[in-house]
């Protein structure tokens, strides 16, 4: 399989305006190419993106029911920082953005772990991993 070049995450949203809001203060930044007032495209790194689309968008892509992200779980985005303070930070403008935290921080010594949900219920997991601490099998 050759490797993609780009990875696409597409989330249905409920107010385009607000999700945009709640990402900005945690640092995220968009791509105008891929924004008009139906989506937006959130960078995540290089290769990573979120395509943000409203739920009328968000349907014109698939025929099946879109669950509601606040009282069932299809999809966690788990992204890579660089330390648990990182981690810390951004678990933290997100309560203050309006996240909530669905679950206490797990800490495992060599992987330590926190999720929020944003305003639309989608469940990302900041966290840190330290390969040298990881227990050997």
């Amino acid at each position: 399989m050759t490797a993609p070049a780009m990875t696409f995450i597409n989330l249905p949203v409920t107010n385009l305006d607000k999700t945009v809001k709640f990402y900005s203060a945690l640092g995220f930044t968009f791509n105008p190419q891929f924004t008009d007032e139906t989506a937006t495209c959130m960078v995540i790194n290089d290769t990573t993106f979120a395509m943000l689309l409203t739920r009328e968008k968000f349907k014109s892509f698939s025929n099946a029911p879109i669950p509601d992200a606040h009282t069932s779980t299809g999809l966690m985005v788990a992204i890579a920082l660089d330390n648990a303070a990182a981690v810390d930070a951004m678990m933290e403008a997100a309560l203050k953005a309006g996240g909530q935290e669905p679950r206490p921080p797990i800490d495992l010594g060599f992987m330590y772990n926190r999720t929020f949900s944003d305003p639309d219920g989608h469940r990302w997991e900041p966290f840190h991993m330290n390969m040298a601490d990881m227990p050997k099998s």
